[in-house]
């Protein structure tokens, strides 16, 4: 029992590094078109992420791995109830990708035009998508015994429209602030203070989400009934006011790092809610796929640890040195010595 909450606790971990850091990237590609008015501030947003998102995006593999290995019932199930949603998403990173790797290797403003589009349209549905996603599972899937009984249009529910809404706020306003802390000059002003004006549509979506959650789902049984785990979503609340005050005194770096954090407890507020459940049914709560009901066996689990112990420093070692070497902000304007993004 102790090895399957630790790796519920290391799936929420893994969810919660993937949004952290794919986020800024997303929100970014969101923000593309809008915060770059001409070629070279474009270009210069495209920097931004050229070195960092598929990197980021190693750690969306690692919790699909670990949720195959830890809890393969729940992986099954996913991929059977969420098959189009799914889908849905593995196109929009396709596309994402390839827009970023495509965007400068080519001629003529047709072919610029179109990996440009791509690259908002794609950020814009992965994001959406996976809103919805998590917050059908936050509300419970239709399923039983017999089976799942919804549509993909049945997971485009009120709830599960406003999660994903919230998630296209927050990932907006971390890849602003994002652009803001790497670029220099009028585009990163300009930057800063679009974040400080998404985040009012962010603070009300907020509301909006955890009031919608204390009656949709049953998020808040586990907070009634254990209110130190409130400190969750009050040190969320907290990190969002950061976001608003070092945003409004232009300062990137802080406000950054506060919105990193409001990410990371904004998806551990709904993991708390979850526990022990990863996929509730909301037909028969007995049939809900739990870390106890849908984990690997005992070896199994144990194998993983000692793997993980040894290879997520690893992975999280590379990234910082990643983060390192391209810690200088980008010039607009500046040719850089490689081939162009």
């Amino acid at each position: 029992m102790t090895l399957q909450i630790l790796w519920f606790v290391l799936w929420g971990v893994l969810w919660a590094a993937y949004f952290m850091l794919d986020g800024f990237d997303l929100g970014a590609g969101m923000l593309y078109g809008i915060l770059g008015r001409n070629d070279a501030e474009r270009a210069a947003i495209r920097r931004t992420l050229g070195p960092v998102w598929d990197g980021n995006e190693v750690w969306l593999i690692t919790a699909g791995g670990a949720t195959f290995a830890a809890f393969p019932a729940v992986y099954a199930s996913m991929f059977s109830f969420l098959y189009l949603a799914l889908l849905l998403v593995l196109f929009a990173l396709i596309f994402r990708g390839v827009a970023l790797e495509f965007r400068a290797k080519g001629q003529g403003p047709a072919w610029a035009k179109t990996w440009d589009i791509s690259l908002m349209i794609a950020s814009l549905a992965l994001t959406l998508l996976l809103g919805v996603a998590f917050g059908n599972i936050f509300r419970g899937l239709p399923f039983d015994a017999q089976g799942y009984h919804g549509t993909f249009l049945s997971l485009l529910n009120p709830y599960g429209l406003l999660t994903g809404l919230l998630f296209v706020a927050l990932f907006s306003v971390q890849g602003a602030l994002w652009i803001g802390l790497k670029t220099e000059g009028e585009l990163g002003r300009r930057a800063v203070k679009t974040a400080g004006a998404l985040w009012y549509a962010l603070a009300i979506l907020a509301v909006a989400f955890l009031a919608a959650s204390y009656f949709a789902t049953d998020l808040a049984a586990n907070y009634l009934r254990h209110p130190v785990w409130l400190i969750v979503p009050v040190l969320a609340v907290a990190g969002l006011a950061a976001v608003k005050i070092w945003a409004g005194r232009e300062k990137a770096n802080l406000a950054f790092a506060a919105s990193s954090a409001t990410v990371v407890l904004t998806t551990f507020t709904g993991i708390v809610g979850l526990f022990p459940n990863l996929i509730p049914s909301r037909s028969d709560p007995v049939s809900s796929l739990t870390a106890f009901n849908s984990s690997s066996s005992p070896t199994t689990l144990t194998v993983m640890t000692v793997a993980a112990l040894v290879f997520v420093p690893v992975v999280i070692a590379y990234q910082v040195w990643v983060y390192r070497v391209f810690r200088h902000k980008t010039v607009v304007g500046e040719k850089p010595d490689s081939l162009d993004y």
